[in-house]
């Protein structure tokens, strides 16, 4: 594996008791592209994210990011947005950017007010009357506002509308700087394979494939969506 990855797990096992979440998980992911996670639910997609995050540790092997392990240090570089809502729901918007400029350093309140101004939305808005679209577009520029070297989105796109979807993967695509990954875990593959440099595919907690998006399509002459369909036969 190269000594650049900007993320490696390493023969990473996970359980959860006596039952094996994840198992034997290699992965290498460098500077600079965004890579898609895919996976049916209950396959270890979250379970990865978490550990990246450190949010959990692994039971054996190790998650490394630049060469170091999950720490206040590498939180400081890795920005995440969970896949369940972790706002208050009487907060104003523009409280939320104030939490998160206390939070962290490298949150740019300038980029954060000018992505909302591309929704029409009012910094005085409180979340608990927004759509569930808009709810997730404010913790999407949450996230992209921030100047990390890995951006890690647990099912960015999963319960909103299409035009929703659109502005998210286009604010994904057009928020992260040159040298920064961004890792998509989801399941609503034929949504983002545009956008994607690589894929990664799980089942079950164990890595079928990580390879780049085009050499995939030209090997198998198809989509993402549909290798992936014929992989697990869905």
């Amino acid at each position: 594996m190269s000594t650049s990855s900007l993320l490696r797990l390493e023969h990473v096992q996970k359980n959860y008791g006596k039952t094996e979440a994840l198992s034997g998980v290699n992965l290498d992911i460098q500077p600079g592209r965004i890579v898609g996670l895919l996976g049916p639910n209950g396959s270890g997609k979250t379970t990865i994210i978490k550990l990246i995050n450190g949010l959990l540790q692994p039971t054996s092997g190790q998650v490394l990011i630049h060469g170091e392990k999950p720490s206040p240090k590498t939180k400081k570089v890795v920005s995440y947005l969970p896949d369940t809502t972790y706002l208050g729901d009487n907060m104003k918007i523009k409280e939320v950017f104030a939490m998160f400029q206390d939070f962290y350093s490298d949150f740019d309140q300038e980029k954060a007010n000018h992505l909302l101004e591309d929704l029409n939305l009012d910094e005085k808005s409180r979340l608990k009357n927004l759509s569930k679209g808009n709810k997730e577009k404010v913790q999407l520029i949450l996230v992209m506002s921030r100047k990390a070297d890995l951006y890690v989105l647990d099912e960015p796109i999963g319960g909103v509308d299409p035009a929703a979807r659109d502005y998210i993967l286009k604010t994904i695509i057009q928020n992260r700087s040159e040298n920064s990954s961004v890792l998509i875990s989801t399941h609503l593959i034929s949504d983002i394979e545009d956008i994607l440099d690589d894929v990664i595919f799980i089942k079950d907690g164990e890595i079928l494939l990580q390879e780049d998006a085009n050499e995939l399509r030209r090997k198998h002459d198809n989509t993402i969506d549909h290798i992936f369909r014929d992989q697990f036969r869905i």
